[in-house]
């Protein structure tokens, strides 16, 4: 079976990037066995990760929700063909991208089974910040703990390889994973490429 965790979310802006770091401190934290597990910065590209969404029999999105009279923090669990009706992915761009990505993929008729688990953000407009809110930090081990527990049930063995790491230092972080060392030294001493 190949399951693909997916974290979405603009990391510029706080609460907003928790998709992205929960992938990132995964990938830190466990190794996958008995199945495929994919774990994917989906960061705002949306529409550019059909051709990586419809190759997988289950998915799993890490995202911001928008709920009605919900706080910060809070986390929901559901299937993408069955939104509770007082869910909305309205909040920011990306969150309507990504929806309108997955409703493209299904009237295709190419969308595999697909999970999400949300948390309400603590929105923060135009400041650049990678810090994240206390409330979303806490929220992170119950999201954290909703898909182990899903990957357990497909029958994936969750090891923990590194108990130590921290959401917080792994957000300060997000935006050099999947660079190579090489290219990041160039650009800390200001060389032109």
């Amino acid at each position: 079976m190949k399951i693909l965790v997916l974290g979405i979310g603009n990391i510029l802006f706080g609460d907003e990037g928790i998709g992205v770091h929960l992938i990132n401190y995964l990938d830190e934290k466990y190794e996958f066995k008995n199945h495929q597990v994919d774990l994917i910065d989906g960061g705002t590209l949306a529409q550019r990760l059909i051709p990586i969404i419809v190759e997988y029999d289950k998915v799993f999105i890490f995202d911001t929700v928008d709920v009605d009279d919900a706080k910060i923090g809070d986390v929901y669990f559901f299937d993408f063909l069955d939104v509770p009706e007082c869910i909305s992915w309205q909040g920011s761009a990306h969150e309507v991208e990504m929806l309108q990505t997955l409703e493209m993929i299904h009237m295709m008729g190419d969308l595999p089974e697909t999970k999400i688990i949300g948390v309400v953000p603590y929105v923060i407009g135009e400041d650049t910040t990678f810090t994240i809110t206390e409330p979303v930090k806490k929220a992170s081990k119950l999201m954290e703990r909703i898909l182990i527990n899903e990957l357990s049930k497909l029958g994936v063995e969750c090891e923990i390889k590194n108990p130590n790491v921290d959401i917080q230092e792994i957000a300060r972080t997000s935006y050099k994973r999947g660079v190579p060392q090489a290219s990041l030294k160039g650009c800390e001493l200001g060389e032109n490429r």
